[in-house]
């Protein structure tokens, strides 16, 4: 049990989040919480990440349910699991959800429910969410049984689907491992699949409901639905299969060279002209932070004019690094003409920054699958405008907001010197477990946009735990508890040890995407590096998060060098060649102590053995100055 102070180093929050309770059925594992299951495992390897029971509000984010009557039986048969969930919405309305979750011995899992409301109840989305990983899975055959009993042979994508791969979904099966195959059955409404990547999330989703019906849409008044999932693990070895499920110590993280190399990207912070006063203040830690580049933002829709020019102007005086403005267009007027005012407004305040990444407002919002598409005007045309109006800065484009956007509405890229997006990591999930997950991710979204831009220059970020903005709602959600919530505004964990191994991790993840410039962060503010009055536990007033970037901006164009962790959803890796020197970086992503084999790299510790002990969420730098690159 981590002690209350550490918890709140490592979490930003004196909030704790309730421990699964594993359950196991003979082969099958899983662990439970009040939202459902995750990590089902068969003999140990991961065959669901999670089934889970969601109510989404009409901004999608999640409900949280009230729960009532828990029963947990397990014995030598299997286990079952029994209770009832209530859910407040909006205008005193409720919905109470029973429900039942049983596994046996033979390899089989049911997650049963009823919803039963008696006001009537608005959902964007009323039911299971099944997740299937990705490692592992990503482009192998699977089998689809669709609602009118066709059934296809097919492949789950590898690169990153901008839209359904698999509709009007009854069953999928897929191959656990050799000899083992999982069928998971879903009844009681109509399933479709999405891939999950696209937001950077590590799973495809299996979802009720197709995205092509209308939402949000009311639960009727004293009308159940009831859902069902069937998890059925076929295993036809011959051979002598493991023995059940034991919990065993976890083995040790073994860390090893790479054969892959590149250079790592410049550094950026974003910049608001609601911060503009505050950075300049702070100018001391952007010269000890020393980023390569500066990303301006300004958007006319909320209110920036010539005065946030004159702050950017005053802040690029003193960065000793580049600069980037990105610019929100209206589209209120022509494109030529918003973009020669803006351009005027910025000369005129003696701001020349080095590129321009230039995207219409409307693209900021998602256009969902079977969504009509918002009036904009021709992206060539845009291109053109930013062209003629800044003819002496490097011209980027893509989205402002996530790559999800971007996959669904790809740029011309033709009249383009880079390609920008972004990721959050809460838009579906907002637990610690999840929230790192979404490293796995990253790898997929990379090579998709590589695979659609080649090797056109490529910017990441800003990119933050907390959501900058919400392309799927009318807002971000407000967090005055500190909680950890879907879709927030501001995330605890942005104070704490969690964000710098988070950072730390999502650098190493996007090493071989071979990147122009990678923003995590702004200076200050509430995506800053830098604490506000009266947070508590910050040294010298600087968040944890100070120091990965700081650390990421002084080893910026420096050679870096593949590892490969035998467990990279524990521990990740890499090697730098700095100007002290060459150093392995060790991140532990989760908050349990791993001991790290590094054998591999001549390293000894203080007893003589190639073992390091890695703390919760410690980062940790390793001198190899007898193993150099």
């Amino acid at each position: 049990m981590i002690a209350d102070l550490d918890h709140f180093r490592l979490f930003g929050t004196h909030q704790r989040q309730a421990r699964p309770i594993l359950l196991t059925a003979g082969r099958l594992s899983a662990e439970f919480t009040y939202s459902g299951l995750r990590t089902v495992c068969y003999d140990g390897v991961e065959v669901l990440r999670a089934v889970s029971y969601l109510i989404r509000d009409r901004d999608w984010g999640t409900y949280l349910p009230l729960i009532e009557n828990l029963r947990i039986n397990e014995n030598d048969d299997g286990f079952l699991i029994a209770f009832l969930a209530r859910y407040k919405g909006n205008a005193e309305t409720e919905l109470e959800v029973s429900v039942a979750i049983s596994a046996t011995i033979s390899g089989v899992l049911t997650f049963e429910t009823e919803a039963l409301s008696h006001t009537g109840f608005e959902t964007n989305r009323c039911g299971f969410c099944v997740l299937h990983p990705i490692i592992g899975l990503a482009g192998t055959t699977v089998t689809v049984e669709h609602v009118d009993g066709v059934v296809e042979q097919t492949q789950l994508p590898f690169l990153i689907e901008p839209w359904q791969p698999f509709k009007n979904m009854r069953a999928i099966t897929h191959n656990v491992m050799t000899g083992v195959k999982a069928e998971c059955r879903m009844e009681g409404d109509t399933f479709e699949m999405e891939d999950q990547r696209n937001w950077s999330d590590a799973s495809y989703k299996t979802y009720v409901r197709p995205l092509a019906l209308p939402w949000p849409y009311e639960i009727p008044v004293a009308k159940p639905v009831k859902q069902r999932i069937a998890l059925t693990i076929t295993d036809t070895r011959i051979a002598p299969k493991s023995a059940p499920f034991s919990s065993r110590p976890n083995p040790a993280v073994v860390v090893t060279h790479g054969v892959k190399s590149g250079t790592i990207p410049h550094i950026g912070l974003v910049v608001t002209p609601e911060e503009a006063k505050a950075t300049l203040a702070a100018r001391q830690h952007l010269a000890d932070v020393a980023p390569q580049e500066l990303l301006f933002h300004f958007d006319p829709l909320a209110g920036h004019g010539k005065e946030a020019f004159e702050d950017f102007s005053a802040i690029a005086g003193i960065h000793r690094g580049n600069s980037t403005l990105e610019i929100v267009l209206p589209c209120q007027q022509t494109a030529a003409t918003e973009l020669t005012l803006i351009a005027a407004q910025m000369s005129a305040s003696g701001f020349h920054p080095q590129a321009i990444v230039v995207s219409p407002a409307v693209d900021r919002q998602s256009t969902p699958p079977g969504s009509i598409w918002p009036q904009c005007p021709p992206l060539e045309e845009v291109y053109d405008a930013a062209r003629a109006a800044f003819p002496h800065a490097r011209l980027g484009g893509g989205m402002l907001s996530y790559f999800t956007e971007l996959n669904r509405k790809r740029v011309p890229a033709r009249a383009l010197d880079f390609i920008t997006h972004c990721t959050n990591p809460i838009v579906h999930a907002s637990d610690d477990l999840s929230v790192m997950q979404t490293l796995e991710a990253l790898p997929f979204i990379t090579r998709s946009t590589r695979a659609i831009y080649g090797d056109k220059a490529y910017r990441i970020g800003p990119s933050t735990i907390a959501m900058r903005q919400n392309p799927y709602g009318s807002r971000t959600m407000e967090n005055p508890a500190g909680a950890r919530i879907t879709m927030a505004k501001t995330d605890p964990r942005h104070n704490s040890v969690f964000a710098e191994a988070f950072a730390m991790a999502y650098a190493i993840q996007l090493l071989d995407a071979e990147l122009e410039c990678l923003t995590l962060s702004a200076l200050t503010g509430s995506f800053g590096l830098i604490a506000g009055q009266g947070e508590p536990v910050i040294e010298g007033g600087k968040r944890p998060l100070y120091n990965t970037i700081k650390w990421l901006a002084g080893v910026a164009q420096s050679k870096w060098q593949e590892c490969v962790s035998s467990d990279p959803t524990q521990v990740v890796a890499f090697i730098v060649e700095g100007a002290k020197g060459s150093y392995l970086r060790l991140v532990n992503v989760t908050s349990e102590t791993k001991n790290v084999d590094v054998e591999a790299f001549n390293i000894k510790a203080d007893d003589a053995q190639p073992m390091v002990a890695l703390g919760p969420l410690a980062t940790i730098s390793l001198n190899l100055k007898d193993n150099p690159l």
